[in-house]
């Protein structure tokens, strides 16, 4: 199984809400996985504070590539890209 973690922060704070509609689009994209997208509750004190997070199980690597590889994730793409400040993904194997 693989976890699929990516955090983004907006370069404008009041983009915040557009990054979050955006990627909850991901949620609707179909497949045998389970995909979560949630607003971060806590600031971090120094300022780096992450404002979404996309998380994820997956059953192996082809299926994470069939997710991504998804219309549904290429728009979000386009949606997200140009509002973030940061993206920082993760794929870890349990």
């Amino acid at each position: 199984m693989i976890r699929h973690i990516v955090m983004f922060n907006a370069e404008d704070p009041v983009d915040r809400d557009k990054i979050f509609e955006g990627l909850k689009a991901l949620e609707s994209i179909p497949g045998n996985w389970k995909l979560e997208v949630r607003r971060n509750l806590k600031a971090d004190q120094l300022g780096n504070a992450i404002d979404v997070v996309v998380y994820g199980e997956f059953a192996d690597e082809a299926a994470l590539e069939a997710y991504k590889a998804h219309p549904i994730y290429q728009d979000t793409i386009k949606v997200v890209r140009p509002l973030r400040d940061l993206r920082i993904a993760a794929d870890i194997e349990i």
